[in-house]
């Protein structure tokens, strides 16, 4: 009996709740996670068993069609379990226009490519990823090469350590 259909699991399938009430705690292997932006993606792996963020790569395109081509080749490589987009509030916890829009993006993630998608608090990432950076010695325009994919990170990182817990 595969895991998700064990007495007392979560199932895999929550398509019946809202996108930003999912959670599937029992999912194991790689995760993805992406900072969503209209001009760029972030974009950072890890894995449940390490429970560690990486940034990958920053996908730099207004385009949808090779944004989803740059993320369909990224699901291939990655081969993920799990996607994780981060969902942008203001400071208060109040939804704004960028919050429909990273709900839209993560549900056609998960409509498109058939994975379990779950979205995490996403407030203050770019400011900590802005900070990470300064303290690696990356400082004013060099930061806009990376700041998505950290930020990606930062998100992805707070997944982990929210849901799986730090070992």
């Amino acid at each position: 009996m595969p895991d998700a259909a064990k007495p007392g699991k979560q199932p895999l399938n929550q398509s019946h709740l809202p996108i930003t009430q999912r959670r599937y705690p029992d999912i194991t292997g790689t995760v993805l996670g992406f900072d969503f932006g209209e001009k760029r993606i972030g974009v950072a792996v890890g894995d449940t068993l390490l429970k560690l963020a990486h940034p990958l790569l920053t996908i730099d395109t207004e385009e949808n069609a090779a944004k989803f081509a740059q993320i369909e080749a990224l699901l291939n490589e990655w081969q993920p379990a799990l996607l994780i987009v981060g969902l942008p509030m203001s400071l208060d916890g109040e939804a704004h226009a960028m919050t429909a829009l990273a709900q839209k993006f993560a549900q056609r993630l998960e409509g498109r490519f058939n994975l379990p998608v779950m979205m995490v608090d996403e407030r203050l990432s770019s400011a900590e990823a802005s900070q990470s950076l300064r303290e690696a010695g990356v400082r004013g325009r060099a930061q806009k090469t990376f700041l998505d994919q950290v930020a990606a990170q930062t998100i992805l990182q707070s997944y982990f350590d929210a849901y799986h817990g730090r070992a």
